[in-house]
């Protein structure tokens, strides 16, 4: 116990306080099981290590941080561990990689029942189990979402500013006024190219070969996030790693799942399966077409889940098309709803907002009204239109 306290002291002592993420605030931390999910390398170890740096004096011992990769655990659970860590007055658990424990569930639920005094946070993946989708944990645990950086907090990063959150309807319906607000203070569009290719990922301070760094977690997240969660054999890893790339270089057109099967010697039902996986990982985004019909829809466009992950998987430069589709509907899809149409670059926002991504230059080729444009490769846009970074602003 003593060596996991020294390490929980180095760790914190070697953790930053400069920046937080806005999560850290939105969370309830009086419930005794709280959850963060996460794909990997949004920078789960880092919040929760804040948490405890900014909350718990660590010479006190009532917190602790643990990772259960220390060989430590494989001849020990993790409810033993907890017993100790209370009868020695602990009373904050922060358990990181607990996912890759087998039946990591079933002991968090039983620290629940067993050590009242005692509050767990813990780290997991977004990729869900088969089957736990309303199992006890799902109704114990309050789970909240870390993602990436946004726009707005990579600006605040980059150039050590605090600017606020917007709402889409201030974006949609105050454009001149929070366009004003923003560069007053900055002027995001010289910071946008750096962020689209390695601003979503909290690893790129570190300085290392950022995309040397995205490959190897793109490929633990298919290795070990799906494949190990979703209990996939580990001979079909190679048709993942393919129908990934094969999506990706498929860019806006609409997926054909049939030749997509053939490609990788399968079938469509695997397909829309391993789709559906790529997509919990936070690896793509799956778009369907605006309808009322209900049942099993196809996606009518499939694009990465950020802007990095399209510079780092295709070895040719992405249209710019491609690039802005993918940051607009990134930025947006957390808290709205995301639609497509059969016209290229129209989306349909919570069923009703009509939103077209294109470059500056493009003529406005829908004839209506309703219909908002919103412009790249400009830092101010007008006439009603809206310069597409500020939606890197919605949080």
């Amino acid at each position: 116990m003593e060596s996991f306290f020294q390490r929980h002291a180095y760790l914190l002592e070697h953790t930053d306080l400069s920046m937080t993420r806005p999560l850290m605030n939105d969370i309830d931390w009086k419930y005794r099981l709280i959850g963060i999910k996460g794909p990997r390398g949004v920078g789960k170890t880092t919040f929760l290590l804040q948490y405890a740096k900014k909350n718990f004096s660590f010479s006190v011992g009532r917190c602790l941080y643990i990772n259960m990769n220390s060989f430590y655990f494989r001849g020990r659970g993790l409810v033993d561990f907890a017993q100790e860590f209370v009868k020695r007055g602990g009373r904050v658990l922060i358990v990181d990689q607990l996912f890759k424990q087998s039946g990591w569930r079933e002991e968090l639920c039983e620290c629940y029942r067993t050590l009242p005094l005692l509050q767990i946070i813990f780290a997991t993946t977004t990729v869900e189990e088969p089957g736990t989708e309303d199992d006890e944990l799902s109704k114990l645990a309050h789970f909240y979402v870390l993602h990436g950086f946004s726009f707005r907090e990579y600006i605040n990063m980059q150039a050590g500013f605090d600017m606020p959150r917007v709402t889409l309807d201030d974006i949609l319906n105050k454009t001149e006024e929070v366009q004003k607000s923003i560069l007053m203070k900055v002027r995001p569009w010289i910071f946008l190219q750096s962020y689209l290719h390695h601003g979503y990922y909290p690893f790129y301070i570190e300085k290392h070969n950022f995309t040397e760094n995205l490959l190897k977690s793109i490929n633990a997240m298919i290795e070990v996030d799906v494949l190990f969660t979703k209990q996939i054999d580990v001979k079909y890893v190679s048709r993942l790693k393919k129908l990934l790339y094969l999506l990706v270089l498929g860019g806006s057109e609409s997926p054909n799942v049939s030749n997509l099967a053939k490609d990788i010697n399968t079938s469509r039902a695997t397909v829309m399966n391993y789709m559906n996986n790529l997509e919990e990982a936070r690896l793509i985004h799956q778009i369907y077409k605006h309808s009322n019909a209900e049942g099993p829809k196809k996606p009518a466009r499939v694009l990465t889940h950020n802007t990095n992950l399209l510079y780092a998987i295709l070895s040719g430069a992405p249209s710019d098309q491609d690039v802005m589709e993918t940051f607009f509907t990134n930025s947006i899809w957390r808290h709205h709803k995301v639609e497509t149409t059969r016209k290229s670059g129209l989306y349909i926002i919570d069923d009703n907002l009509q939103v077209c991504v294109c470059d500056k230059n493009a003529k406005k080729r829908i004839k209506d009204p309703s219909v908002y444009y919103t412009r790249y490769n400009t830092e101010v846009a007008r006439d009603g239109d809206i310069p597409i970074w500020m939606f890197g602003f919605l949080y």
